[in-house]
């Protein structure tokens, strides 16, 4: 019978980082009920959803003494009430011979590992079950009828599927296995993995050894392979088998798989950043949970009645083998773990959602029961059948001719290969069925009390000898991978060089010999092999240094460790005090961005937008340093540099800083400006390149269209944006502007004239006396103003084409200036009317307060440049946007227009009493001693002139003692 994928959703506590950019709680649970709140968006109704549990692990708890952490209220939910609904479930049904599937989704840090696997005192489902596994195993025995020889054999695997390659994580020859592992397709088991090693264990001890195996030898690969490690999902696979003759003597077997499924984090698939990319959907990378997601709807429209139609299993190496866990035999739950911060709520929100689907699957587990010679004899009719089909492709008879007929020699071996690798398989299978359980388990004993004896000393040796531990982006492989510096001399380098290097790195910036660390009467010193890349708390090493403890060590792009000194630390125990910090990955990476020359101080007046610059920063650093060290090493000739982005510069009166990356052509300087998820995809896609080139496959080196590192000159780029302040227009004054055309950087990329002119609905322009003293005067009334965009001036060499963008408040659509070539200086000669049928008071405040922003785009020459100083670039780039962060020519140009209008109200007010005196004048010549009352109210404005000419004369001296740099030719005072 169907049943329902089971679904729990869990808030954890918040975190360090969400405490200190002062987060607040989003979520709230009541019973099955999880609400969310829009932090933006307060005053709107909560959405709520509804699932199988909702546990409310955000507070309410206190830890004991042993580190427990135990509920002080009932509302709270703990380690051992989640085993109680899913662990204890989970291990009913696999006692029962049903297949059983745990997977955690969620945004990277969300607390997926702490119910899965949890950590110290507070053990998660996995270990807890599997504990109780044996415990009932052991029960088994003791009241075992031996009539029956009942067996029992639990054997663990672990796989990593990462940019859709599947990798044996307990076997590392599995790596360089080009392409990954093969995923088959079993009539009857479904899809499998070719060739994953299973191993027996006989107690959790075991399997949690095993797990840190695949741990350390995943951490080991994502270092030298260049990957990420929150893109990778690991799936551990508990197999239980019970062997035993049932009531009529017949020998049966009985079979469960636990599959415990980590998935790759949930907020890295983000796509949007990167519309209108030639290659958003190229990078692998991707595949996996975009296609996880679309097997979930499908399958949830499928269980709400919807039409049947194919589900997409085969999109993805991910799906293909989750196929039974979602859609199969299996009894499936998922943990759906979110973050409580007001900081996620996009990431919080599709987590739910994804759950809500998920919770509308329905699955069809059997129990995995049959004689196990059933299932001898089925391998041995399988073994057959491949045995004659690998005959006729072999080509032995002349049979065998007409078999494959038309099929290239290439792929006939091909397929030949693998009949031969699913046959060896089965006699492995068929083998294995007829040893014994104590004969597997004694096979690999020795081996793993030989690994463990090993680790004992590492761990002993560890606490008196200076060493190196890794640091990772995932919290669980940090200090998986350790290396000892014993006194004498350690050489580190890769494996190129002319002799083996006590430690061997590879991957990224890796020079044959990269350095060299002394270890000394315990004083411990490195030095670099130049031009070798060596990073010493953030700074860049040229010459030796002694080593202190905690000292963080980045070889490279991507070997990241912290230094460890027994003697040093019991020299200067003030360095291992507790309120002192162990270095962590985001710590070392914070100093890294730091000592780039961005600002990383912490403050209690740090806005959230700054904390958040911060973090976004901290996380997209490694990732440049890597692309560029991958275009260094492809010789590609690209730079990629972090920008902020301020909010003048994007068009914007207000608004956040954004990060974007630039890349830069270093043969023609031409530069592009990507998001941070374009980058990140164009990374990725990166990653693929590299690696095939690591690989040493000779198509690694794409066609441009398809390469990820190169942007074709014709795509537009933007090349600065000047800001037209309006204030003059709500007086109806013209403006005459020359204006600065100011990029991302605050930097001048030439200069754009500009003229907004008061005109009639046929755009003849208005006389000096139409100007108005209020602005208040134009309510209710028609306007009419002339855009004149008549020429740019000293646009940067390498720009082809250009052309000018704007929309005004009144404009419904964009409007452009035509497209000009092959100069620096264009004649845009544009003209066009906007009109406002009546003024409100809307389009009043935008005239004197706003400014109209017009984009300056264009596209780059591919024309090459002999020479460019990369680190002269790189310097000038980032003095330029560092001095000029607050925008300040935005607002020297706001004050001088406001000045120029000022001045002009002025002039026109002074041939205003020049009429009036000229008047009285004429009058009393004629002797006339009474004036008209018309004339008398018009010689009452005369007490506006004073007002004016006192603003201008503020407004002259405010700008007297700021002494700025004029940038407008019409704003001169003298």
């Amino acid at each position: 019978m169907a049943e329902n994928v089971k679904v729990a959703v869990r808030v954890r506590p918040f975190n360090e980082r969400e405490k200190n950019r002062k987060a607040k709680c989003i979520i709230k649970m009541n019973g099955k009920s999880t609400e969310l709140t829009d932090p933006h968006n307060l005053g709107a109704e909560p959405k709520r959803f509804a699932y199988d549990y909702s546990y409310w692990s955000h507070d309410g708890f206190r830890v004991r003494n042993d580190g427990y952490s135990e509920p002080v209220d009932e509302s709270y939910i703990d380690q051992e009430k989640v085993f109680s609904d899913l662990g204890q479930v989970l291990l009913d049904n696999a006692v029962l011979g049903y297949n059983c599937c745990l997977f955690a989704y969620g945004q990277t840090g969300s607390g997926k590992s702490y119910s899965v696997f949890g950590y110290g005192s507070n053990k998660g489902i996995v270990p807890v079950a599997c504990e109780r596994l044996f415990e009932r195993i052991s029960e088994k025995r003791a009241n075992a009828d031996k009539s029956r020889e009942e067996e029992y054999q639990v054997s663990v695997s672990m796989m990593e599927i990462y940019n859709e390659q599947v990798r044996d994580l307990l076997n590392p020859k599995s790596f360089r296995v080009k392409g990954g592992l093969k995923v088959r397709l079993h009539a009857s088991k479904g899809f499998y993995v070719e060739s994953l090693k299973t191993f027996p264990v006989k107690s959790y001890s075991d399997i949690n050894s095993r797990i840190n195996e695949g741990t350390r030898n995943r951490t080991i690969a994502s270092t030298n392979m260049n990957a990420t490690s929150s893109r990778a999902h690991t799936i551990v696979s508990i197999n239980f088998i019970q062997k035993g003759k049932n009531d009529t003597g017949q020998n049966m077997t009985k079979t469960s798989v636990i599959n415990l499924v980590d998935l790759a984090g949930s907020e890295r698939v983000d796509s949007s950043g990167a519309t209108g990319d030639r290659l958003k959907e190229g990078a692998a990378i991707n595949l996996s949970l975009t296609s996880l997601g679309n097997v979930i709807k499908a399958l949830a429209d499928q269980g709400s009645g919807k039409k049947s139609f194919i589900i997409p299993y085969r999109d993805s190496k991910l799906t293909m083998l989750l196929k039974n866990a979602l859609g199969g035999n299996s009894k499936t739950i998922m943990i759906a773990a979110i973050s409580p911060a007001d900081i996620n709520y996009e990431e919080t929100l599709s987590t739910l959602r994804y759950a809500n689907r998920a919770k509308s699957i329905k699955t069809k587990a059997i129990i995995n029961e049959s004689p196990t010679d059933k299932l001898i004899r089925e391998l041995k009719e399988e073994n057959a059948r491949l045995m004659k089909e690998l005959e006729g492709r072999g080509g032995i008879s002349q049979e065998s001719v007409t078999d494959v007929h038309g099929i290239p020699e290439e792929e006939v071996e091909g397929m030949k290969n693998e009949l031969e690798q699913r046959l060896r398989q089965n006699e492995e299978e068929m083998n294995a069925m007829k040893l014994s359980w104590e004969q597997r388990l004694k096979a690999v004993q020795s081996a793993q009390e030989e690994e463990l004896e090993k680790e004992r000393e590492k761990r002993e040796n560890m606490k008196v000898t200076p060493h190196f531990w890794n640091l990772n982006e995932d919290p669980a492989l940090t200090g998986m991978i350790i290396h000892f510096l014993n006194p004498g001399v350690t050489k580190i380098g890769s494996s190129k060089a002319p002799s083996t290097p006590d430690i061997t790195l590879s991957g990224l910036n890796i020079q044959p010999e990269h350095s060299v660390v002394a270890n000394r009467n315990g004083v411990v010193s490195i030095k670099p092999c130049l031009p070798a890349k060596i990073l010493i708390n953030g700074k860049a090493l040229s010459e030796k240094l002694e080593l202190h403890h905690n000292d963080r060590v980045m070889f490279g792009s991507k070997h990241l460790y912290v230094f460890h000194h027994p003697q040093d630390l019991a020299k200067h125990p003030d360095r291992g005090k507790k309120e002192e910090p162990a270095p962590t990955y985001d710590s070392a990476q914070e100093e890294i961005v730091a000592n780039s020359g961005f600002d990383m101080k912490k403050g209690p007046d740090m806005s959230q937008d700054d904390l958040l610059l911060q973090q976004e920063l901290v996380e997209l650093m490694p990732h440049v340093n890597e692309a560029n060290a991958m275009s260094e090493e492809l010789e590609k000739k690209m730079r990629f540099e972090i920008v902020l982005i301020s909010p003048q510069s994007q068009g914007l009166s207000h608004g956040r800083t954004q990060v974007s990356v630039v890349m830069k052509n270093l043969s023609n300087e031409n530069e592009f400006v990507w998001d941070r998820n374009k980058f990140l995809n164009r990374k990725y896609l990166m990653e693929e390149m590299y690696q095939n080139f690591v690989n040493g496959d000779k198509d690694w080196n794409l066609d441009k269209n398809k390469d990820p590192f190169w942007e074709p000159p014709d795509t537009e780029v933007l090349i600065g944006v000047v800001h037209v302040f309006l204030q003059s227009l709500s007086y109806l004054i013209e403006i005459e502007e020359f204006l600065d055309i100011i990029d991302y950087r605050g930097s001048q990329q030439g200069l754009l004239k500009v003229d907004i002119i008061p005109c009639t609905a046929n755009g003849e322009q208005l006389s000096e006396e139409e100007f108005v003293e209020d602005p208040k005067e134009l309510l209710g009334k028609a306007v009419h103003f002339k855009v004149s965009i008549p020429h740019a001036r000293g646009l940067p060499s390498r720009i082809k084409k250009s052309f000018c963008k704007y929309q005004t408040y009144l404009d419904r659509e964009p409007k452009m200036t035509e497209k000009l070539e092959g100069t620096r200086n264009p004649d845009y000669n544009y003209e066009a009317i906007v009109s406002g049928k009546q003024v409100t008071q809307q389009l009043l405040k935008y005239l004197e307060t706003e400014s109209l922003v017009i984009f300056i785009w264009g596209t780059q020459n591919e024309t090459a440049v002999e020479t460019v100083n990369a680190g002269g670039l790189v310097a000038q780039r980032k003095a330029a946007y560092l001095n000029n962060v607050s925008w300040d020519e935005e607002e020297k140009n706001k004050t001088m227009m406001e000045l120029n209008t000022e001045r002009k109200r002025v002039a026109r007010l002074e041939k205003k009493l020049q009429k009036i005196e000229d008047y009285v004048t004429t009058e009393a010549a004629a002797g006339r001693s009474q004036l008209s009352t018309d004339e008398l109210n018009r010689l009452l404005t005369r007490g506006q002139r004073f007002k004016a000419v006192a603003r201008v004369i503020v407004a002259a001296e405010k700008e007297r003692r700021k002494e700025p740099k004029t940038t407008s030719r019409a704003c001169s005072l003298s």
